[in-house]
């Protein structure tokens, strides 16, 4: 017995990057009944899961949105937990290699000798961005390393996924399965990761402890600021005090001499 399709609201896919409704595959729900003893008031509350899949690459997504009967279901925020950002597109990606990642991407499930070539072809777009643009890809890696671009031991992470290319590309060497994608995504990731999410990540740092420095100095100029300013208290009780001096009868008395109470000698 079939039932209908059910989708989730359109979200970007961790997988390929692709904007589209997902399709709900299964549902597991911890949603259970409560009640407020001393009035008898019961409500239903809980987390509920539910697993996705990408009409346009087929990879699973795990989500999870918090069910409260007295919600509006379409106030619930539905976050995605599987997979998790260190999962998604690299940060600091030009917009040229972004759009050959997610081109890659949508194929990583369907073709993985599909996916092992176009990743080869990305990481020769990496070489042409960086000015390494003589020889063949395991060359311009090496040119790579020699102007610091990259460490020599990424040198061999680009090797091994050229070879990897290799086969993904000529029937005659083998194929690629499914137990080879993740080894591709690594290997790529190695790279992109160290030549543009590490500088990105550093940037947002020093980005992010310029403002905190700002807000520090800021805030220690307020607290000087305050300090030497006399609050509207102060004011008065200074005020009050003088009123309170200029008084006839609080008037400083000057003690005149001794009156001698005893005879002339």
């Amino acid at each position: 017995m079939s039932s209908e399709t059910r989708y989730s609201q359109t979200t970007t896919c961790r997988h390929c990057g692709n904007d589209t409704p997902m399709v709900v595959g299964a549902t597991f729900s911890q949603v259970q009944q409560l009640e407020n003893t001393p009035g008898g008031f019961t409500w239903e509350e809980g987390p509920v899961f539910e697993i996705w899949a990408c009409p346009a690459c087929r990879g699973v997504s795990l989500a999870k949105y918090y069910w409260h009967d007295a919600h509006d279901p379409d106030d619930m925020r539905t976050d995605v937990v599987y997979p998790n950002d260190a999962d998604a597109i690299p940060l600091g990606l030009p917009h040229q290699l972004h759009k050959e990642f997610v081109a890659a991407a949508r194929v990583r499930m369907i073709s993985p000798n599909a996916y092992g070539v176009l990743l080869g072809r990305l990481l020769e777009l990496v070489c042409n961005e960086r000015g390494a643009t003589e020889g063949k890809l395991g060359m311009r890696l090496k040119q790579l390393a020699d102007n610091e671009e990259i460490p020599q031991k990424l040198v061999k992470v680009g090797e091994k996924l050229q070879e990897l290319r290799h086969v993904g590309a000529h029937a005659f060497v083998g194929e690629l399965g499914p137990a080879e994608v993740p080894i591709l995504d690594s290997l790529c990731r190695a790279i992109l990761e160290y030549v543009y999410t590490a500088p990105q990540l550093v940037a947002q740092a020093e980005m992010r402890l310029a403002q905190l420095r700002k807000q520090q100095k800021e805030r220690k100029v307020r607290v000087a600021t305050a300090a030497k300013t006399p609050t509207a208290s102060k004011v008065s009780q200074s005020a009050a005090t003088s009123k309170k001096d200029a008084r006839p009868g609080n008037a400083s008395r000057r003690k005149g001499p001794k009156k001698n109470t005893g005879g002339d000698a």
